[in-house]
Order: structure tokens, then sequence, then C-alpha cells
């Protein structure tokens, strides 16, 4: 189970309320805006690898995909 919520004055504060035993072991993991990476720098392998493609493609993915007629 995960939990989230900022850190103030140095508490962390969940975002919805819960209800732990007393005592029950809990790791907190701090999640820094440089951590997350943008879909670019997710899928930078892929970027750029197609290559002799319809220049319409990004229009008519589908019909190419799935065999639809082109007009």
């Amino acid at each position: 189970m995960s939990y989230q919520g900022p850190v103030e004055k140095g508490v962390v504060v969940f975002d919805e309320p819960m209800t732990l035993a007393e005592g029950t072991p809990v790791r907190v993991e701090a999640v820094t805006e440089s951590r997350r990476k943008t879909l670019a720098q997710r899928f930078k392998n892929v970027i750029g690898a197609g290559v002799d493609l319809p220049k319409d493609l990004a229009k008519n993915h589908d019909d190419y995909l799935h065999g639809s007629p082109q007009p």
C-alpha cells in the first residue's frame, strides 16, 4: 500500500486519512521533481528511430495499423 503527501513543518502530511496501528513500520521515500522523467526522456531511445515511414502516418496511423482502405 502506498500513501502520498507533502512535508509540512518537518512532518509528513498524507493526502488521504489513514489508520495504521501504533508501531507499524513504515518507509518514507522523497520524490523530487528531478527524479520524474519527461516523456521525451523516457522514450529517447526510440524517438526518431522510424525511417521510411509515410508522411501521413501520424494522421492515419489506425488505417495503416488495421489495414483500412486509404483514400
